[in-house]
């Protein structure tokens, strides 16, 4: 145990070091806090409550004069049947069901300010969202002096939280606990003119069944005791001290520029650690790559080094390299594409079987993952979970979107950049399309898989019921919900990404990383850095398939070659006389041609439905030579027509395969002489799409 108390020891003057710098801009922060809290919680692990005490210190850095308060008490989406959360979830989430009978809830037991103001008897629930009287997901407190702009406040709270069955990314299972959702959490206060606002207030939303999170950047500092035996993780990474408190030990984490805290204690797990060396983990050759793609210097494209911890199940201990291969990927690739990973550690928990519910959630600087004793090699269920939940820390965690509102700009975002990780680092993996145990991928020619293939499947299956871009909770349904926030969104980048080309939207990536972290960007800032980074107006894809619920489908309608025969009928000649040629003569002279023939080719595309884009069509003739033409798809269909030597073998739109949201790959080929093989590939694509559109649904819902 030596090394674990040189290690404390280390840690300790680590934060005699942080405390020493004072308040001003606290050690290790990346930008202002706002919202900064310094809790003191203690966990009954046979009656999974945490008591605890928290001092919030809020800066209004907006114009506003502001009178109230607003905090989310998440957990009390778990308290009954009766809350929003339960109502529309029916207690169902991402195919996990609610105990039903180990709710969860929070009470504030005592809020003062730490002038000494009393405002415990100041809460009052609300509802801002569906005016459900029974819903306590969101409270208000009036303030006996409001607060100016450029002025703080500090609030201290007693509270007791209460954990439920484990269920939707928070809860116990036995002796396994993940904590999130679990402290009073101030709301965002927005001026006029930040984001969306019409006028200052509180964004505050209640608990939906589909949404996650929206806080301001804050500091954390963070007491959690609990029983000795047990194994902690949590946001912060590596606590900087660790006490004897009788049988418990008090654990001191803290993490600056963060916008939550989250943490899990469990006495089984197996702790494992490894640390992403940045010089070793990329190539100079890589480090130039990023310098010529985004015209930066050596500085800005290096990263830095990044301890990962890994708190695993005994069972899952031999799945450490697997986990560890991911994180580091994903640390990687995430960081040369859109900028270093600022913090220097990430934990990656295991859930317990059983604890499923806890399982694929991203919080600061520690996720939780997902997988199984039995999982082979060549399933990439824990590498796909472990790079997914790392890149939240880019686009949940950095730019800080309001999930509430926007969810696409987190998680479609983020699936899109996972898929560019799975792609990049495993390639394509077989699809286990399978009867009666029997594997009939390779007998079928089905495509091997990959993330976008899986999303775009997805986007075929629902394709128009709903804008990208829309609040969570309004969707039509929680399918819609998953359709448009993951593989609708990563469908719409990559489609994005084809048409820019690879290196401008790597530009376009990084610089909208880059501008918005710590600023908590919308919608169309994206699109803005789109159009300014391209050079290009590209509001026509956003305009249809973000901010409107368009479909995209263009098809090759028809395609007639005829041989141009000789003319026949009564012709003006010279002089005003008429020649007339009969058929049966037509027919002579064309029999007695010894020259090449020519053939006349019409070809006509349509626009299937209602997204509108331009066109391109290649038509490739037998004789090798190829005609292009272009089309701004407008109207409902063209005509293109061609005088050849050489009849038609293969007319495509769209031959570059961008339009990755056009839904029916399978008419935008025309062949002259369709074979078997290929009628055999389009069914399998068919029944590799439908299997896997079946797959996403129930990976995500």
């Amino acid at each position: 145990m030596a090394p674990a108390a040189r290690r404390i020891g280390e840690e300790q003057v680590r934060f005699l070091i942080c405390f020493a710098l004072g308040a001003g801009l606290s050690w290790g922060a990346l930008t202002k806090p706002i919202a900064s809290y310094d809790i003191k919680a203690r966990l009954d692990a046979k009656w999974h409550t945490i008591t605890g005490s928290e001092t919030l210190t809020w800066v209004n850095d907006s114009p506003d004069t502001v009178s109230t308060l607003q905090f989310h008490l998440y957990m009390n989406a778990f308290k009954n049947s009766r809350s929003t959360f339960f109502k529309e979830s029916g207690g169902q989430l991402r195919g996990d069901k609610s105990d039903q009978k180990e709710w969860g809830w929070i009470d504030v037991k005592r809020m003062r300010l730490a002038s000494g103001a009393d405002l415990t008897k100041q809460i009052r629930f609300i509802q801002p969202d569906d005016g459900n009287r029974d819903d306590q997901t969101v409270i208000e407190v009036a303030l006996p002096e409001p607060v100016k702009p450029g002025a703080s406040i500090q609030v201290e709270m007693d509270f007791v939280t209460k954990l439920p069955k484990v269920f939707a990314r928070t809860g116990f299972h036995g002796d396994f606990h993940l904590v999130g959702q679990w402290f009073p959490k101030l709301g965002v206060w927005e001026t006029k003119g930040f984001r969306y606002s019409q006028q200052g207030g509180w964004n505050c939303h209640q608990f939906h069944a589909n949404s996650e999170f929206f806080a301001n950047f804050g500091d954390y500092r963070v007491e959690l005791t609990v029983p000795a035996e047990m194994v902690v993780g949590a946001t912060g990474g590596e606590p900087v001290t660790v006490k004897k408190n009788g049988k418990d030990l008090t654990y001191t984490f803290r993490q600056e520029s963060v916008t939550d805290f989250a943490w899990t204690a469990q006495p089984t797990y197996r702790r494992f650690e490894r640390m992403f060396l940045a010089e070793k983990q990329t190539t100079p050759a890589e480090i130039r790559e990023v310098m010529r793609v985004h015209g930066i210097g050596e500085a800005d494209a290096r990263l830095t080094d990044v301890k990962m911890i890994l708190l695993l199940q005994p069972e899952h201990a031999g799945q450490a390299e697997r986990h560890f291969k991911a994180a580091a990927a994903a640390i990687k690739w995430y960081g040369l594409w859109y900028g270093r990973y600022p913090f220097t550690t990430i934990t990656v928990v295991d859930p317990p079987y059983g604890g499923g519910g806890a399982g694929g959630m991203e919080y600061p600087t520690f996720i939780t993952a997902g997988t199984s004793w039995r999982l082979p090699a060549d399933v990439l269920g824990a590498e796909e979970v472990t790079v997914h939940e790392f890149g939240h820390q880019f686009w949940m965690q950095l730019v800080a979107t309001n999930e509430f509102e926007e969810s696409w700009l987190d998680e479609g975002f983020n699936s899109y950049s996972t898929a560019k990780v799975m792609e990049k680092v495993y390639g394509d993996w077989p699809a286990p399309f399978t009867v009666f145990g029997f594997n009939l991928s390779k007998w079928l020619g089905l495509p091997k898989m990959n993330d976008f293939r899986l999303s775009r499947a997805a986007n075929v299956a629902e394709a128009d019921s709903d804008n990208i871009q829309r609040r969570a909770w309004e969707y039509y349904n929680a399918q819609s919900y998953s359709m448009n926030s993951y593989p609708r969104t990563t469908t719409f980048l990559r489609m994005l990404e084809r048409v820019l080309g690879e290196d401008a939207m790597l530009r376009v990536m990084r610089t909208y990383q880059q501008r918005y972290r710590f600023k908590h960007p919308v919608s169309r800032d994206f699109a803005a850095v789109v159009n300014e980074v391209s050079g290009r107006d590209m509001n026509w894809m956003f305009d249809q398939f973000v901010f409107g619920n368009k479909v995209l489908d263009y098809s090759v309608a028809s395609v007639v070659s005829n041989e141009v025969k000789t003319p026949f009928g009564a012709f003006d000649q010279a002089g005003g006389t008429k020649k007339t040629v009969s058929l049966e003569e037509a027919e002579k002279q064309d029999d007695r041609s010894k020259g090449p023939k020519l053939y006349e080719v019409v070809v006509k595309i349509r626009r299937e439905a209602d997204a509108v884009a331009p066109v391109e069509l290649l038509i490739r003739f037998k004789d090798g030579s190829v005609e292009r033409r272009q089309w701004d798809g407008q109207y409902r269909w063209a005509k293109f027509t061609f005088v050849r030597r050489s009849e038609p073998e293969r007319v495509e739109i769209d031959p570059q395969g961008n339009y990755f949201m056009d839904v029916n790959w399978s008419n935008d080929v025309w062949r002259a002489k369709p074979d078997a093989p290929a009628a055999a590939r389009w069914l399998s694509n068919i029944l590799f799409y439908a299997q896997n559109a079946v797959i996403w649904m129930g990976a995500l819902l």
